[in-house]
């Protein structure tokens, strides 16, 4: 049996405490929906794939995870009523890797505000590699940090 989210917590708890698995085989089953949004909150994550039927055949197959086609070169990875993550399909050869090419996924920040966090971006060094733009759905933008990383900061409409 997979522990619910509260008897994940416990189970990794004990485990880095050293102790003994809890007993949580006796749990109520807890209904999962998708969080709210929380401004400049971890929202979302995109992977680069170099297949996109491959990957979502992978990803349907190992994890259960179903799609929202928007395109042959983009699939939203569906989590209750939104979405948790994406595909995006980049070419080239090797490994997958982030729009920075800095071999890391793409992970996505909310924003109840998107042009006060663009502006707090610049203000705070950040680089700005692809400004504003409309997605179905909101608008967002993608920046690097200092170190290179590479994220997108989002909204809805």
């Amino acid at each position: 049996m997979i522990p619910s989210p509260r008897g994940a917590a416990l189970l990794a708890t004990s485990l880095a405490a050293g102790c003994a698995s809890p007993d949580t085989s006796r749990e109520e089953p807890v209904a999962m929906s998708p969080p709210a949004h929380v401004h400049h909150d971890l929202d979302y994550l995109e992977l680069s794939v170099h297949d996109m039927e491959a990957a979502k055949a992978f990803y349907a197959a190992a994890f259960g995870w179903e799609f929202n086609d928007y395109g042959p070169t983009y699939q939203g990875v569906r989590r209750g009523d939104g979405e948790m993550a994406g595909l995006a399909l980049v070419d080239g050869a090797g490994p997958a890797s982030g729009r920075a090419g800095v071999g890391v996924p793409l992970f996505g920040i909310w924003s109840d505000d998107l042009d006060a966090t663009l502006a707090a971006v610049r203000a705070a060094g950040g680089t700005v590699v692809v400004e504003p733009f409309d997605f179905p759905g909101g608008r967002r933008f993608q920046a690097q940090d200092p170190s290179g990383n590479e994220f997108t900061v989002y909204t809805g409409t």
